[in-house]
This record gives structure tokens, sequence and C-alpha cells, in this order.
């Protein structure tokens, strides 16, 4: 089974090709957006990132913040989407 459809049936795949393919990702600790938005999920299985005990503290993360993944989901997905990692103190420069 080659890479590209190692996880073709997979119930996390919902589409997300349309906005993650190929995007620039760092990896980061969760900080909340605001007070009022206090946690995120993984775009693809859903796993709650937050600054409380049991989530998620840290993941990868698009450069918006907007888009938040999982570590096991990018090992997962990293060669479909073909991400660029990025270091944090450094957005324009591959790691």
């Amino acid at each position: 089974m080659s890479l590209n459809n190692k996880h073709m049936n997979d119930w996390r795949l919902q589409g997300q090709e349309r906005y993650l393919g190929g995007i620039k990702l760092t990896h980061r600790r969760y900080k909340p957006m605001s007070t009022s938005w206090d946690h995120d999920h993984c775009e693809f299985c859903g796993s709650k990132f937050s600054v409380h005990q049991g989530d998620f503290a840290a993941g990868y993360v698009s450069m918006d913040l907007k888009h938040w993944i999982c570590d096991g989901c990018y090992n997962d997905f990293k060669e479909r989407f073909h991400w660029v990692l990025v270091s944090e103190a450094d957005p324009e420069a591959e790691v």
C-alpha cells in the first residue's frame, strides 16, 4: 500500500485537503485565543487542546493559529498533506 493510500478510508479525513494541504505549520504550546475561547480541537480526530489537565497542551498549528493538529494525526498525515514545518521563532525559515 502506498503512503498516499495508507489512510484513504480513514474516518478522520473529511476534506481537510482544501484548507490544510501544503500549509506551513509550527509546533507550539497551546495558548487560548481569548478568555471566551479557551480550547481548540484537532482538525482530524477532534482531540481537545487547552491548558487544562487531560487535554493536549501542545501540537502543530497553522501560522494563523486557527488550525490545530495533534502529534498523532500530524505523523499519520504529514506525507499526504505535504506540510512545511517552520520554527516558531522564525516563521519564514524551514526546520
